[in-house]
């Protein structure tokens, strides 16, 4: 896949010199999965057993689980537009990390999404782990969901981000026509970059600042770790940002924290950051495009 890198910037980052001299930039993704996931719909063998609210609960071969598929269902129906109008109200830009079948089977929402101004980046067709699957069916993947975006928005994604890859993963994004960045990384709080010819990035996600963590054991409880764990982040990057600034990630899900009991924490962390000044809250190709102006060199 790729050869590894175990000393990155060697304690030496560039400064990123990030407009209006912020101290950090942060941004927001947004997973839109829900109708992508395991299930005879899809063709499936078996039903969803991953990122649900009923965490080790193993999946039923050959037969749907009608609970798991309406946890889904929440975080479409009803989670995510309870998020969305939450940054709304805060005026904050977005990157959707999209399946194409997600976009596919809710066209309302995928128009809103791009009406309101956010980020479509692709994040494979289905939501699978891709680490089995044919090299040939993973790239028709690939290309539908481009195709689907395109349509969506009159350009194919700038960004991309699978999530659970597989070896074949990172060189055939690298295909993609117009790709500035893949997120396919946890490694650092900076990007970097994956290619020089052609020019790819990489800007990194987090499993951290995620809220994943509300369904992992030692995770989140409440909305108030969850708040704190975001507010503990940006503590700690605010301190380092006087001399160098970074990027804070940070991953949500309509079917995780767009419950009402969840929701609230983001809700409050968009309130606590709005006494910081300077800050970027920023779309994840904006970040790209301002590291393809600034012409970083490569660690």
């Amino acid at each position: 896949m790729h050869k590894r890198n175990l000393e990155g910037y060697a304690g030496r980052p560039p400064h990123p010199r990030w407009p209006d001299q912020a101290r950090i930039a942060i941004q927001f993704v947004l997973n839109l999965e829900e109708g992508s996931e395991s299930t005879k719909l899809n063709g499936d063998t078996q039903s969803e057993s991953y990122l649900h609210e009923l965490p080790g609960r193993p999946a039923r071969v050959g037969g749907r689980d009608f609970s798991v598929e309406s946890m889904y269902e929440y975080g479409s129906r009803a989670g995510v537009w309870r998020l969305l109008d939450i940054f709304d109200s805060y005026n904050v830009p977005l990157t959707i990390f999209a399946t194409g079948k997600a976009l596919e089977l809710n066209p309302s929402l995928a128009q809103a999404l791009v009406k309101a101004g956010h980020e479509i980046a692709g994040h494979g067709y289905r939501w699978l782990d891709y680490k089995d699957i044919p090299k040939v069916r993973e790239k028709h993947h690939i290309e539908l969901t481009v195709n689907i975006i395109e349509k969506l928005t009159g350009a194919p994604p700038k960004g991309w981000y699978t999530g659970r890859v597989s070896s074949h993963t990172q060189s055939l994004v690298k295909e993609i026509s117009g790709l500035l960045y893949s997120s396919d990384s946890y490694c650092d709080d900076l990007p970097f970059w994956l290619y020089k010819t052609p020019p790819l990035l990489s800007i990194p996600y987090t499993l951290v600042n995620n809220d994943i963590q509300y369904l992992l054991p030692t995770g989140c409880n409440t909305a108030d770790d969850f708040f704190l764990l975001l507010k503990s982040a940006f503590d700690q990057l605010w301190r380092e940002g006087s001399t160098c600034p970074k990027v804070m990630s940070i991953g949500l899900h309509g079917r995780i924290s767009g419950h009402p009991a969840r929701a609230i924490g983001v809700y409050r962390f968009l309130r606590y950051i709005q006494g910081f000044k300077p800050i970027w809250i920023c779309r994840r190709e904006e970040i790209a495009k301002h590291w393809f102006s600034r012409k970083f060199v490569t660690n």
